[in-house]
């Protein structure tokens, strides 16, 4: 069944404090084309910088999830973002007068809430999914965190949180369905510790906290006397420890309701990475850094799943549509300077070809007698010769290709004798005036080895 993208029927408006800097902020959530996104506008600063909802703008995740482009910053998005992706949008522009999103009651309650009252419409695009085929794993050794990603037919998330504490110790939470989020989850508050709640208020951290949007968990003895202080910091009637050693300043949703509240931390922050995950993620004590680290791993998988950067596939029998002595009568490079051997598949706007590497390459003999390695400016050569038999197939009379520009060059591994190269050389705009643009990718196997943009001018030869 095809899902179509959706987006807000009309706009609307929340303001509150922010958690760290106690400033009123106050955020509009408008609808968007498709293919928008979410995308964050700070309205406040002189330009309107718009920071798309991205993992690789992450810039801190030490007390929330921190967004950056240049000196624009958004945090403490997590709690937005969870609501806009369990609510089932696609493409929402933010646009925000401050730095840091409103912490609320802190959890996704307000928002979601918010999205149901302005209602929701579909759009004329479908919708794109991640679709996990394989298991995916991110871990960190120093924190024990580790994210995993399994096959699945829809999103789902399996959560556990562990604490050397007697009162939080092992926790575990789980969503079947992203259409339970409303119910099971979007309400869950966050929880802080007691000595970590000390730390903030001794260093001036949570200037716009009260003991409304948190879960205390005290994780040490405290007097009455003591209690009594951090009520008056917070301008909060006495509290008491319950008997499950917590605060009595609200009252539990669920008995995992901390738990619940990390798996919506990671819907918000598995967001960053760009498309609708279809899969079951399994998160072992999860936070911040591991969640936007493991939406990184997302986006790279998307990435290399992407049409421009899926790797081309080949077998010995596939068939040649340009042999070499075609190619020679494309391009002028000869021995030992010709580095592609044969064409397999051009379409409109890419060219597949293949260069097999054998141990009796000339540049092997000095690079290196020891350990025989292939130059990786012959990796970009060699990208660029496939592009230039592209473009000059057509063509009629005598044409050449030369650089004018190589730009965002990688290397991502080392290439040696019995290797079988695949180049795929996918032109990036219409050529124009005699320029092409094109986006270079060198495999062996699966795997990317090599990488680059190129921009080149096609010259008859007179």
């Amino acid at each position: 069944m095809t899902i179509k993208q959706k987006t807000l029927a009309k706009e609307f408006s929340i303001s509150g404090k922010g958690l760290h800097t106690n400033c009123l902020v106050n955020m509009t959530f408008k609808p968007a084309p498709i293919n928008h996104g979410f995308k964050f506008q700070r309205i406040d600063l002189e330009d309107k910088p718009i920071i798309p909802a991205s993992a690789e703008y992450v810039v801190d995740t030490s007390r929330g999830t921190v967004l950056g482009i240049g000196n624009a910053r958004i945090s403490t998005l997590e709690h937005s973002l969870a609501a806009l992706t369990g609510m089932d949008l696609d493409n929402v522009l933010i646009e925000i007068d401050n730095e840091e999103v409103p912490i609320l009651d802190g959890s996704s309650r307000f928002f979601v809430q918010a999205i149901e009252k302005t209602g929701i419409v579909e759009q004329d695009a479908e919708r794109e999914y991640f679709v996990v085929t394989e298991r995916i794993v991110y871990k960190n050794e120093k924190t024990g965190s580790e994210i995993i990603a399994v096959p699945d037919s829809e999103y789902n998330l399996n959560i556990l949180i562990s604490f050397n504490s007697t009162v939080l110790n092992n926790q575990f939470a789980v969503l079947n369905s992203l259409s339970d989020f409303k119910t099971e989850v979007a309400n869950c508050r966050t929880f802080v510790f007691l000595h970590e709640l000390e730390f903030l208020l001794q260093n001036n951290l949570v200037k716009g906290g009260d003991l409304d949007n948190a879960i205390v968990i005290m994780d040490r003895p405290i007097s009455q006397e003591e209690l009594d202080r951090i009520a008056l910091m917070f301008n909060h009637e006495r509290v008491e420890v319950k008997e499950q050693g917590i605060l009595n300043n609200v009252e539990l949703q669920y008995d995992n309701e901390c738990a619940r509240h990390k798996l919506l931390d990671v819907i918000g922050d598995l967001t960053l990475a760009g498309k609708r995950i279809k899969g079951r993620i399994i998160a072992t004590k999860p936070g911040h850094s591991a969640n936007t680290e493991f939406a990184k791993v997302i986006m790279k998988a998307i990435r290399k799943e992407d049409s421009r950067e899926k790797a081309p596939v080949y077998n010995a029998s596939t068939p040649v549509l340009m042999d070499v002595n075609k190619i020679k009568e494309l391009l002028p490079h000869r021995y030992p300077f010709l580095l592609v051997d044969k064409v397999i598949d051009i379409q409109d706007n890419y060219l597949v070809g293949v260069k097999n590497v054998t141990a009796n390459e000339p540049f092997f003999q000095g690079h290196f007698p020891e350990e025989p390695v292939m130059p990786g400016v012959l990796l970009v050569e060699a990208m660029a010769q496939a592009g230039g038999i592209f473009v000059l197939r057509n063509l009629a009379g005598k044409y050449s290709t030369y650089f004018m520009k190589i730009d965002n060059v990688k290397f991502r591994r080392k290439v040696v004798p019995g290797d079988t190269l695949v180049f795929k050389v996918i032109l990036s705009s219409p050529i124009r005036r005699g320029i092409a643009e094109m986006r270079g990718l060198c495999y062996v196997g699966d795997t990317i080895v090599a990488e680059g943009d190129y921009m080149a001018q096609i010259i008859k030869i007179q």
